[in-house]
């Protein structure tokens, strides 16, 4: 069984809602990487996505936006990326998934692509500029290699929402709002609409992410769906902190983690 379902069925066993969490790998080096994922882990994260740093980042914020150019300026590449996952694994059997952009599956080859990731412990692959209706272009090698795919879908979606949440697996990450992913202090979304359509179709748990910024937030939107998904605030963590990152790191994962348990 792939590790992102069974994550998702010992967690609803339990009656616990999932916390996941992201990095851009290389930022600030790969060592401080794998800490902080290793410490983000220790403190309460059942699933990892590592960032794989792009030029063109369009679903992103300034913040990631930042950590990704700072990541390349550093020269980090998806042969490096795969290494440090490689070191992950020898600590933990956790989920962990990459996200990253189309044209960078495209230009490692996908067969070549998918095979790295089956053999250096990658579970998924969120691909955010890749629409819906294209995503044969890769899903076949994924499932070569038992990898999935994670499909997105945001209020954007409209008529496509149904048909979206009916054919994903692994999790539907769910957009909390339109636009670029980013630290929100409020939301337009009419999220009983929104989440009432998915839950009608969804074939798979669903995870809410895009702005999600502390403990409070996210036990909110929790309740929504099956969990929630932390980047940019812990992005500007890093950023904050450079290699001394994993510590502080792991305490706000660790404070999210108790708000959403309580």
């Amino acid at each position: 069984m792939n590790r992102i379902d069974s994550t998702f069925e010992k967690l609803r066993a339990q009656g616990r809602k999932a916390l996941i969490t992201f990095v851009t790998a290389g930022d600030p080096d790969m060592d401080t990487t794998v800490k902080t994922v290793l410490e983000m882990y220790e403190n309460g994260a059942d699933i990892v996505e590592l960032g794989v740093p792009f030029s063109d980042p369009i679903a992103e914020g300034v913040t990631i936006q930042e950590a990704s150019l700072r990541s390349l300026n550093g020269g980090t590449t998806l042969d490096k990326i795969f290494p440090a996952a490689e070191k992950i694994r020898k600590s933990t059997d956790k989920a962990l998934v990459l996200m990253m952009y189309l044209n960078t599956i495209f230009v490692y080859g996908c067969d070549k692509f998918f095979s790295k990731c089956a053999e250096y412990g990658i579970d998924g692959v969120i691909v955010p500029d890749m629409p819906y209706e294209e995503r044969e272009e890769i899903s076949p090698f994924a499932d070569k290699y038992g990898i999935h795919c994670i499909n997105l879908v945001s209020p954007a979606s409209r008529d496509r929402i149904k048909k979206i949440a009916a054919d994903s697996n692994g999790f539907l990450y769910c957009v909390s709002s339109n636009g670029v992913t980013g630290v929100r202090s409020e939301y337009k979304t009419n999220f009983d609409e929104f989440f009432g359509i998915i839950k009608e179709n969804a074939s798979c748990p669903c995870c809410v992410g895009f702005g999600i910024s502390g403990p409070e937030q996210a036990k909110k939107m929790a309740a929504y769906c099956d969990g929630v998904i932390i980047g940019s605030a812990i992005v500007r963590i890093i950023a904050a902190n450079g290699a001394e990152s994993p510590k502080p790191v792991g305490e706000f994962v660790r404070s999210v983690r108790d708000g959403l348990d309580s």
